[in-house]
Order: C-alpha cells, then structure tokens, then sequence
C-alpha cells in the first residue's frame, strides 16, 4: 500500500518539509487546505522536502499533503500559440476570468482550452507503424500555422484505428494496437529534454534584421546567445526587436523574474504588433510566459524549464523556435533562495553549487535538429538575457552563462548613455559561429561578405588603440593616415552599427542591404586612402560631401539608387 497522504511538518517560506508519503524525487504534490502545487526536491529519512510554486503565507503545520505520483508536466496540443501563461502553464486570461485581478492560491487550470473543438486532418491511416514523435495528422492551429499532431515521444507502434473530424484535446482521436489513446494533446515532463534523431551542425543564421547582430555577431539557428547589460541598457528592447524581427517560425518568450510594468509593455505591445512576414498578428506565432518578480520564487525557477519545453514541441513538428528568456539572472537568484532555504552549501556569491550545471542544462536543450517523425529539420535557439548587478560581468551568472553561450551580445551602459543604440558593445562582443556561417552567406549574399567583415572589425579595434592617443594629444597631431581611419570608423558606427528600432524602415535591415551598407563603406575607405598616396591632403578628404550622406541609406526603402548615386560622387570628389 503506497503512503499517498502525509502532513505538513515545518514550513520555511516557499520550502515545505512533509511526513507521511513516499514520493518518488520531482514528483507533484498537493500541499494544505487550499492543495497549493509543490514539487518534491529532496528526500531525507521519513522526511520530503517540496518547493511550493505559490505562496504559502496562513498555511499551519498538520495540514495533509497528497501525492499526485506525477513529475511537473506541459499540457502540449493545440491552442498554445497566443496564450499568455503563469510559470507553471497556467493561462492567465482564464485565472482573470475565475477571480478577477489579483491570483488566489491553489487554482488550477489546463494549459490548454478543454472544450474548443479543432479540425483533424488525419495523415496516417490504419496499419502504419509509429513511433514517437511521427506525425499522425495536423490542425490548423492558427491562420498559416499547421500543428502538427505528433505521437507522443514515450510510445511505438502499428495503428489500429484513427479518424479525422472536429475534436477537442481531450477526445480520442484514434489507438495504438498496445492500446495506447491518442488524443490531439500530450503531457511531457518539463526537466527532461525531449528526444531527437540527430543533432545537426548549426551552420544556417537566424537572420535578425539588425545590423549588428547580422554582420559583426551572427547567431546560428540553434545556437544559443547571451545578452547581458546593466539596467536601461535595452535588453527588453533588444529581445523584442529579435522575436519581431527573426526568421523564426514560432517565438517564445519567457519574462522570467522580471519588473510588473516591463512585462505589462510585452503583454500590450505584442498583440498589437503585426508580423512582417503574414501581416496578421505577431501573437498568431507566440507563446508568452509571464512569471513577474512578485509572483512565488519557485514558479520562476518553472518558467524557464515550462517554456523550453514548449520550445522543443514545436521544434519536433520542423518548425525553427526562437526563446527569449528575460532574464536568466532572475531564475538563478530563485535557485539561490529556494537552496538558502534548503540549507545548502552556498558558492560562489550564494548561488549554488549547481549554478552551472543547470545553466549548461537549460541551453544544451537548443540546437538545429532532425526530430524523429519528421524529414524537416527544426531549431531551438535560445536568447538568454543576463542581468548582472552593477553591470558586473565578473559575477557568476554572466561568467557560467560565457562558459556555454557561443554568442555574446554585451550591453554597454556608457553607449546606451551616447544613444548608441543598440548599444551592444563591439570590442567586448564575440560570435563563434562567424567561421560556420561563412559558406552560408558566401553563397546566399555575396562571396566577399565575411573578408568585408574582417576589415571592418579590424578598423573598429584599430579606432579603439588610436583613441588612446587621440585623448591625450588630440586628432590633428595623428598621422594623416591614422585621421582616416577614424573616419571611416566614425561612418561604421553612425550609419552601419546604430540602427532606430522604432523607424518604420530602419527598424528591419535585410542581409543584402546590410552588405551594401558596409560595401560603400569600405568603397569609401579604399578610394580615400589612394587619394591620400598620390597626394591629398587629409582635410580635403575629410571634406568630401558624399559619405555624410551614407546615413541617409538606412531610412530609404528602394535604397539602391541613392548608394550608387552616392558611390559615383565618392569617385568624383575623391578622384
């Protein structure tokens, strides 16, 4: 006879500790009166010790604890896509309904809407063997947006029967011949990442639309970045440029830890936003979790892990994901205040000793795969926000995040200061997926993209050694040569790396635009240094008319008749 009932022994904020059943480890349990949701993290003797997802504030020793036998699982089916969840998947738009503004405790609600009946394409047919993960028919979820049905990861074998017609999730849509029900929906534990058939080398981009990202720190699909920035650097703006503006088909976004109205900006600007690519909704394609800084610690600790997982789902279907997650920094001072609690060894700064070890977790559930019922290939590459305090990057959170992300986006306060935006930092920023997109954008924009690149790195870093210089005697005691390279890297940074998120035209920088940016750029640089061998004197280049006008290129939309306008004037005035 197994112990499904217990009691309440000693409570320590959101730390429960329970006597009286014999829980398996990650199992869901039901705390007091009210059956707030726990989840069990550690076993000692008779003893269970379970972090409550809620507040746990008027609940006494004594009260009972049942077992549920379950670890914490997503409802994963249709009805995903424009839903606002709590960290634990939780649908905030029905919690309203049931109790209005402010969340009561120990309220449950599915995930995904129990009765809307959806139309099921069966794909399969009778007799066809599964197996986990094969794509047994598809509903259109959302204008454009076929889901696809999938058997659950965990189950094989042949069909015995399977219709199609209108169905809610929770209708038996056909059988397994071992008798397994399949339905639209399936729950999957949110902690264990979900199979795939093979991992790929991330060798395509996930092409953001912004400037700097594109040319100087590309990220690869499936790759995994970090954007790390003291506050009023423009992380937020940052993340919602790139689940805007990114070739992703389905964007989650995970506000984990972060301020109320920050998030309110999030959940009011999204629905409005129209996307680029259908002109309907952007929220048509979103999942967004909200897990404020003032709801329960441990919730926090779950969002991260819930919107993974939805991540992965769609990402079997052969869908690329992008998930932003703001801000991990957050998630792991919940870590670090659940493991206080638990009395744990502190490390480095309080955080855990595990602090690492779950990072690395979290971002090796990206990458670009084959997933197994499917001959399209999906992506989940993953956004990270790092909030360091003080904009601190020698703090444990930013260093662990470093040691896994192969993309670093770093904030500058100073330049957001200047309104350099987006201030990310180029000399401290890296990507080290520069070398495996090389043949990618060699063959897709134009074979010199990545030696363009080089050049225009090695200027920026040569501007950087000449500063050090100018600062103390001034420019004009600069060799000539020297005065034009800081020119032509003043022109990389106005018109290249700064771009207005909130212009109509600028907001989107297409790949072949960007490369023709920094072409006439380079032009530029190439025709002024041979003007100044045969000659020239310094001042005069500096005050040639057609490269103030480079600017100009980004807020025009057919920009291609006034960069070659501008490269024949270039020629002119410099010849």
């Amino acid at each position: 006879m197994s112990m499904d009932k217990g009691v309440i022994y000693r409570i320590a904020g959101p730390v429960v500790v329970a006597k009286g059943i014999r829980p398996r480890m990650y199992d869901v349990v039901r705390v007091g009166n009210e059956k707030l949701m726990g989840e069990v993290i550690q076993l000692e003797g008779d003893k269970v010790i379970i972090q409550v997802y809620e507040d746990t504030s008027g609940i006494k020793p004594g009260e009972p604890v049942v077992n549920t036998h379950e670890p914490l699982k997503a409802e994963l089916g249709p009805g995903m896509l424009g839903s606002i969840y709590d960290g634990i998947q939780r649908p905030l738009p029905v919690l309203i309904r049931q109790m209005g503004e402010f969340i009561k405790r120990g309220v449950d609600a599915p995930g995904l809407d129990q009765t809307k009946k959806w139309d099921f394409k069966a794909a399969a047919k009778k007799g066809d063997s599964v197996i986990g993960g094969s794509i047994i028919g598809e509903v259109e979820e959302n204008p454009g947006i076929p889901h696809r049905i999938l058997v659950p990861p965990s189950q094989k074998g042949k069909i015995a029967n399977i219709s199609s017609g209108k169905f809610t999730v929770n209708d038996v849509i056909g059988k397994l011949d071992n008798g397994y029900e399949l339905k639209l929906k399936h729950h999957w534990p949110v902690k264990i990442a979900r199979p795939v058939k093979q991992k790929l080398n991330p060798e395509m981009p996930l092409i953001t639309g912004q400037r700097i990202f594109d040319a100087l720190f590309p990220l690869a699909k499936g790759g995994v970045a970090a954007i790390p920035g003291p506050f009023g650097a423009g992380k937020t703006v940052s993340q919602q440029q790139l689940a805007k503006w990114s070739d992703a088909d389905i964007v989650v976004y995970v506000g984990c830890g972060e301020r109320g109205n920050e998030m309110t900006e999030v959940l009011t600007e999204f629905p409005k936003l129209a996307d680029p690519k259908s002109g309907k909704p952007l929220m048509n394609r979103t999942v967004l979790i909200a897990n404020t800084s003032n709801m329960p610690v441990a919730a926090r600790e779950a969002s991260i892990y819930t919107g993974v997982t939805i991540a992965e789902y769609y990402r079997d279907m052969g869908y690329s994901v992008a998930l932003m997650a703001d801000s991990t920094s957050r998630w792991a001072e919940a870590m670090r205040e659940i493991s206080s609690r638990l009395e744990e060894m502190p490390g480095e700064e309080g955080y855990p000793a595990y602090l690492s070890t779950r990072l690395a977790q979290f971002y090796e559930r990206s990458g670009r795969v084959m997933p197994f019922g499917t001959d399209k290939e999906g992506s989940v590459s993953i956004i990270g926000a790092v909030s360091p305090p003080g904009g601190d990057f020698s703090e444990p959170v930013t260093q662990n995040t470093l040691r896994v992300t192969k993309c670093f986006w770093a904030l500058d306060a100073k330049l957001a200061q200047r309104r350099h935006f987006p201030s990310i930092n180029w000399l401290t920023s890296y990507s080290l997926y520069l070398n495996t997109l090389k043949q990618y954008y060699s063959e897709n924009v134009a074979p010199d993209w990545h030696e363009l690149v080089g050049r225009i790195m090695g200027i920026l870093q040569e501007e950087e050694r000449l500063m050090e210089i100018v600062q103390l005697v001034g420019s004009d005691a600069l060799p000539e040569r020297q005065q034009l390279t800081l020119q032509v890297a003043r022109l990389i940074r106005e018109v290249l790396l700064q771009q207005n998120a909130y212009h109509d035209i600028d907001t989107y920088c297409s790949l072949r635009k960007t490369y023709d940016m920094m072409k006439a750029i380079m032009q530029f640089s190439t025709l002024a240094n041979s003007s100044l061998d045969r000659g020239t004197r310094v001042q005069e280049i500096l005050a040639t008319k057609a490269k103030d006008r480079l600017g100009e290129v980004k807020f025009v939309k057919d920009y291609e008749k006034l960069l070659n306008e501008l490269a024949k004037q270039m020629e002119r005035e410099l010849k």
